[in-house]
């Protein structure tokens, strides 16, 4: 095997990786450098890492293929960047990169049925010909699954470097590369070398069909992100209105309806804007649209976070790249909490004009080009809303029986909303009604 990985080029094996250290297993081995005990206690340890891999990930079947074709997709170096949305160019680098899916198919076809008789061990058998346990869609990645399976699946059939070269760079074309290629949307975390991308699993499968009503505002929506995706001009956004109306639900469903036009999330909390710059530094030069999300956005009269997020999205002394766009949603039109005595024109003590603050507050909101109000549905709406939610879902109840459920409810339960709507709708699916 180390014969093999040394030929890498492109896709060489990061130190301590699975495959590195398993090239370093059969080095030794091919050497007689270590002992019997040594090799087995090494293998089953990275047999180990690669079953934690495809729990994490739900491969199935050859999780020896599975992990190298993760390894392939996930890679993200000069080369399979460039290919991501784009697919393969003309270019000498193309030669070293078929010798590389070369070198991959070579890994894919590997026998280690010599290693196992001498060690007295069957791991690689059991990895290769593998029965994974089904687990719920939450616990892993379906998405990211499928994925890997397909490409797996091609990239085994394929006769040579060649075809697998053309498999590989289709796949970058189609989807991307490395977890922004894989997944939809994602949080951040904070750490030494900047911020690190989490990706969320778990995002609601919700369409914009799925909100009932709100067509203008629908409409509002697609057009901007419609023209975002597509590389024209587009405005940040942001949804403002009362609690429940669909602002968050809005959001969910654009990125799941562009996500193959290459249209990933960022959700970004308050306390987070400070990494704002880092988290546009790593994604300003990638072949993806980003909208970075901020939800339930407001400010107290207290907090300072505007000032530097108004600099981040327009005014500051780097131009925001054009594949990043911020979108919000808020309870509130202004997104700052003002006071009486902001709109007294001067200060007592120190003749400070108050309008002044006024103004600076206001001019956050004035960085979204498109603002879209989501009201709370009137009754006539409300009764819309709970019986189209009642048909989508087999509800056979009589209009009028709807209609007054609808009411006892939302006298209980935070109003008229189209939140409140579907919590009815789950009540009744519950069998409590």
């Amino acid at each position: 095997m180390n014969h093999i990985t040394s030929k890498l080029l492109i896709f060489a094996p990061e130190e301590g990786s699975v495959l590195a250290e398993l090239s370093k297993i059969f080095k030794d081995y091919e050497e007689g450098t270590a002992s019997k005990d040594s090799l087995i206690s090494r293998t089953y340890t990275q047999i180990r890492r690669i079953l934690n891999i495809a729990t994490d990930y739900g491969f199935d079947k050859n999780l020896w293929q599975n992990y190298l074709t993760f390894l392939l997709i996930t890679n993200e170096n000069p080369f399979s960047i460039t290919c991501e949305k784009t697919g393969a160019k003309e270019g000498s680098v193309n030669d070293f990169a078929v010798s590389d899916c070369a070198a991959f198919k070579e890994l894919f076809d590997y026998d280690f049925s010599q290693l196992e008789n001498d060690l007295g061990i069957d791991c690689f058998n059991k990895i290769t010909n593998y029965k994974a346990i089904v687990k719920k869609e939450l616990m892993y990645n379906k998405s990211v699954s499928e994925k890997v399976l397909s490409l797996s699946e091609s990239l085994s059939k394929s006769s040579d470097g060649k075809e697998f070269f053309l498999h590989l760079t289709d796949f970058y074309k189609a989807y991307g590369v490395g977890m922004f290629g894989l997944n939809k949307a994602f949080r951040i975390k904070s750490n030494s070398d900047g911020v690190e991308f989490l990706p969320i699993n778990n995002m609601e499968q919700v369409t914009l069909n799925d909100l009932v009503g709100y067509e203008y505002q629908k409409e509002l929506l697609v057009k901007n992100t419609l023209a975002f995706a597509e590389g024209k001009t587009a405005n940040n956004v942001l949804l403002y209105g009362d609690s429940g109306t669909g602002k968050s639900t809005s959001i969910k469903a654009i990125v799941n309806e562009f996500y193959p036009m290459g249209l990933r999330m960022i959700e970004i909390y308050k306390h987070q804007f400070k990494d704002l710059s880092n988290v546009i530094a790593a994604i300003k030069k990638r072949n993806y649209r980003f909208i970075i999300y901020m939800d339930d956005l407001s400010f107290e009269e207290n907090e300072t976070e505007y000032k530097f997020l108004k600099a981040v999205i327009e005014g500051g002394v780097e131009t925001r790249p054009d594949n990043i766009l911020i979108y919000a949603t808020s309870n509130r039109r202004h997104l700052i909490k003002e006071t009486w005595n902001d709109r007294n024109d001067m200060e007592h003590s120190g003749g400070i004009h108050r309008s002044d603050t006024v103004e600076e507050k206001l001019s956050l909101v004035n960085r979204f080009g498109v603002k879209i109000n989501y009201l709370k549905p009137s009754r006539a709406e409300y009764h819309d809303i709970v019986i189209s939610l009642a048909r989508r879902n087999g509800i056979r109840l009589p209009d009028e029986e709807l209609k007054l459920a609808a009411d006892r409810w939302e006298m209980s339960h935070g109003g008229i909303s189209g939140r409140t709507a579907q919590q009815l709708i789950n009540d009744i699916l519950s069998g409590d009604k």
